[in-house]
């Protein structure tokens, strides 16, 4: 087997860094930040919660709008997002206004700002 040039080329590491870090990782609720990233994930699902953040509040149709979708599909990811304890929702006559639920959701779309450079992954 060929030999990468990614990995070290000895067993070395800094017991006070990697003793920092542990604890702090040690303190992450990953499993429910995983389960964040995983609603997340959709690319249609993604883009409905961040048009929430930047406006507000919006209703399916204002959505379905912005995206250039169908009102079935933004309603089908709506509703992913609310069983999930993304969005909320209230109801205005015969028309239903959507919110981000919190400041998780918030906090972790703020990485991707417009215009930023994206790097696709490589995966």
């Amino acid at each position: 087997m060929a030999k990468t040039n990614d990995q070290c080329d000895i067993y070395c590491f800094d017991p006070e860094k990697v003793a920092r870090v542990q604890n702090q990782v040690g303190q992450v609720d990953a499993r429910s930040a995983s389960q964040w990233f995983k609603v997340l994930a959709d690319e249609t699902r993604y883009k409905v919660a961040y048009a929430l953040s930047v406006e507000g509040e919006l209703c399916g149709c204002d959505l379905a709008n912005i995206l250039g979708t169908s009102t079935a599909t933004v309603s089908h990811h709506l509703r992913i997002l609310r069983q999930a304890g993304a969005v909320t929702y209230r109801r205005e006559g015969k028309l239903v206004f959507y919110t981000l639920a919190g400041n998780q959701i918030t906090h972790l779309l703020g990485g991707m700002e417009p215009g930023m450079e994206e790097k696709p992954l490589g995966i």
